[in-house]
């Protein structure tokens, strides 16, 4: 009987360009996310599994539960951070070496959960209300544990809104003009350490800033007993007056830029003509600065203009920039607001590692549950960024983290007292590798005195 191109007859697979190369397939002992190992360490060192468990509730009736909810969300999580976003990856995940013994109890010696179990566990265990909030709440509680062993100096949090595309009649799916497709619109809250401190899923045709308070005034809330400095930054879409008052009460200084009108370009007119000596391959900039009060504001405030004149082109581009900084220059609050744009790079990171567009479910509760599961993964993924790393690493982002760390090949040997991983050394050296765990270490809370 012919076998198929490729085969042999022992059922080897074989390539042409060099007959002696046989490839074998042994899934339940060979892993590609070796890497997780080390997440799996950090998440111990911060207990951060044990605080999902005591907030998330398990549901389900009966005996018959062939796994912890502690063991399906430490799947859901780490698969997630692993890159695979659809549950439908859990059928072969759940023979995965590295993954088993990360979910713990029964999946060492067993199985993790399947594709259907995992469909459950996210589509009914987690959509009830209790559930739901817990999870929302989760990403702060993690990063009130890592702050609590690296204590802030200081709070800068970054506001801003974004795009998960939609296909078919899913719940809560609008078309979007900005966006130009049909959509969800996210809204997260970042922190200066890129950690997502809260997110919410949207429907796609709402404002950028709607429901701002439900986003923000919980992470707020959190931070109000910490006595550091506290700024706040956002785009044009979160020039609103009711945001100026609650930041100017609970003491953030903030910068936000303002969309420019006849008013504020009556401020800046003189600066609008092109300067005579302007040098033609250079940018020439130019500040302005000067109280405003809008019709609908309480109280008048400052406001910066930046005016650039570029090489080559007719007209001036012109930014404006609401703030309560006082002692600070036109400059420095410039500079300030532009490192906003740190927040549009941790969204594109999550985008790019953790998928956490890929929102497939018809109903939009499903999905508001999967944002959330997305948003933790990548927290959990950034937080070894806050470890004291070994410079080889320390600039790594989480996309390089995912494909250089993460994905690392692994072969497990089972002993009757061991279980040994044997991992590949490419991109990360074992040297290397052991003083990431060191530095994981260093985080662990000190045990208690005697």
């Amino acid at each position: 009987m012919a076998h198929p191109m490729g085969e042999s007859g022992s059922g080897d697979i074989r390539v042409e360009f060099d007959r002696r190369v046989k490839l074998e397939f042994h899934g339940s002992s060979i892993s590609s996310d070796g890497g997780l190992l080390i997440y799996r360490e950090l998440e111990d060192a911060l207990g951060l599994m044990r605080i999902a468990d005591k907030n998330l509730s398990d549901l389900r009736k009966g005996k018959n539960k062939t796994h912890l909810l502690l063991s399906l969300f430490r799947q859901s999580i780490f698969g997630r951070l692993a890159g695979y976003e659809d549950v439908n990856d859990a059928e072969w995940l759940s023979r995965d070496p590295v993954m088993r013994q990360i979910v713990g109890g029964r999946a060492v010696e067993h199985s993790a959960a399947s594709s259907s179990q995992m469909a459950r566990f996210e589509t009914e265990l987690l959509e009830g209300d209790a559930n739901l909030q817990a999870l929302c709440d989760l990403s702060g509680a993690w990063i009130d544990r890592l702050s609590a062993r690296q204590p802030l100096s200081e709070i800068v949090l970054d506001m801003d809104s974004s795009v998960s595309p939609t296909h078919g009649a899913q719940q809560g799916t609008a078309y979007n003009g900005h966006f130009t497709c049909m959509c969800y619109h996210p809204l997260f809250v970042f922190n200066q350490r890129g950690q997502l401190e809260r997110s919410s899923l949207r429907s796609g045709n709402v404002h950028s800033a709607d429901a701002w308070q439900d986003v923000l005034m919980p992470v707020i809330e959190r931070y109000r007993a910490i006595d550091v400095p506290r700024f706040f930054r956002g785009d044009a879409a979160f020039a609103n007056p009711e945001l100026y008052e609650a930041l100017e009460a609970e003491g953030y200084t903030y910068a936000i830029r303002l969309k420019r009108n006849a008013i504020l370009n009556k401020h800046i007119a003189h600066l609008m003509t092109r300067p005579v000596r302007q040098p033609p391959h250079r940018i020439w900039r130019a500040y302005a600065d000067f109280s405003y009060c809008a019709a609908s504001w309480n109280i008048p405030r400052r406001v910066i203009a930046k005016v650039e004149w570029h090489p080559g082109e007719l007209f001036a581009r012109v930014g404006f920039i609401v703030t309560n900084m006082i002692q600070e220059t036109a400059t420095d609050v410039v500079a300030f607001y532009n490192k906003r744009g740190t927040a549009e790079q941790y969204i594109k990171e999550g985008k790019n590692a953790i998928t956490w567009t890929r929102l497939s479910c018809k109903k939009f509760r499903h999905n508001e549950v999967r944002l959330q599961l997305h948003a933790l993964a990548y927290n959990l993924g950034v937080f070894l960024q806050s470890v004291d790393l070994p410079e080889e690493v320390k600039g790594w982002s989480l996309t390089s983290l995912q494909t250089k760390l993460i994905k690392i090949g692994a072969k497990v040997i089972r002993h009757s007292r061991y279980i040994t991983f044997q991992m590949a050394e490419v991109a990360l050296p074992r040297s290397l590798f052991a003083r990431i765990l060191a530095a994981i270490q260093r985080l662990r809370a000190p045990p208690l005195a005697i």
